[in-house]
């Protein structure tokens, strides 16, 4: 599809999902599930509301350890990995809730993500402003504010996080997760509550991060066209296993994916989204069925 993002076929995956299983007493809401993300790739995920996308996300992540399967990070198995060491190796997400600190401004959000990597010196240098620590101090706001600019969030640096709108929120929670540069990104339905405005803003955004950067990013997002528009590859998840994988347009040809979502094959015309001002935005939707 016009203006998707793709890695070459011959490169290496950067992350990879073998097999995995993940049960919450007797369901299994994960089953064998398997994908292959690769530099500068972005595959949107999608799937009816309990189809296990979060949780394949946080079994990503590490915030759940997998009951089957490996996941590898460049080759290398993390399965057993905290979710800070795999996001102090480059692999960030965010949320489908923001999780930003709101008692501080957005550019001391970004500065925070930057501070796991100390200023030498430990607390004396703290306390006393030791040169090597403002030195630190300066990189951090500098880089703080050239990913605020490059999000378009130049003129909030110094509001309070908790006070923003849901679409700028969201925004800011993107530009912490890549305040230091990912080589994989989680993205958890980053466009929900965005305006148009600010969806077009965080495609451009998204697309630069994986085409100038090669950061892998997949994509969680109920606006399927937003998914198919930005990816490259779509999977497609159903009740815990991967039911179809493709390009969006073979995706959004299959039969099973409409049957799994619209509830027939063929015959009915695609739901309409409704846009973050209650209005239709004029997107085709996938909608699940009740189950």
């Amino acid at each position: 599809m016009n203006g998707s993002t793709a890695a070459t076929d011959d490169s290496t995956p950067v992350l990879e999902a073998v097999g995995i299983g993940v049960r919450f007493g007797g369901v299994r809401a994960l089953d064998g599930v398997s994908l292959a993300l690769r530099p500068g790739e972005v595959c949107g995920l999608i799937g009816p509301n309990g189809a296990g996308k979060t949780t394949l996300f946080d079994a990503l992540s590490g915030i759940r350890r997998p009951d089957e399967g490996r996941i590898l990070l460049d080759g290398t198995d993390v399965t057993r990995r905290s979710p800070v060491w795999r996001a102090r190796h480059g692999m960030r997400r965010t949320f489908q809730r923001q999780q930003l600190f709101g008692q501080l401004t957005v550019a001391d959000n970004l500065v925070v993500a930057q501070e796991w990597r100390g200023g030498g010196g430990g607390l004396v240098a703290d306390l006393l402003a030791a040169p090597t620590r403002r030195t630190y101090e300066k990189g951090r706001r500098e880089r703080a504010a050239a990913v605020l600019r490059s999000c378009g969030l130049d003129g909030i640096g110094g509001a309070y996080a908790g006070a923003l709108p849901v679409g700028q929120a969201r925004m800011v929670e993107l530009a912490r997760a890549v305040a230091e540069p990912p080589r994989v990104l989680l993205l958890d339905e980053p466009a929900s509550g965005m305006t148009d405005d600010e969806i077009g803003h965080l495609l451009s955004v998204i697309r630069y991060l994986s085409v100038e950067e090669g950061c892998a990013v997949l994509l969680v997002e109920h606006n399927v066209a937003f998914v198919m528009k930005l990816s490259a590859r779509v999977v497609v998840l159903d009740l815990g296993r991967v039911l179809a994988e493709g390009t969006p347009a073979e995706v959004h040809a299959d039969p099973k994916v409409r049957e799994a979502y619209l509830g027939s094959v063929s015959g009915q015309s695609p739901a309409r989204t409704v846009g973050p001002r209650g209005d239709s935005s004029g997107q085709e939707c996938i909608t699940p069925r009740d189950r």
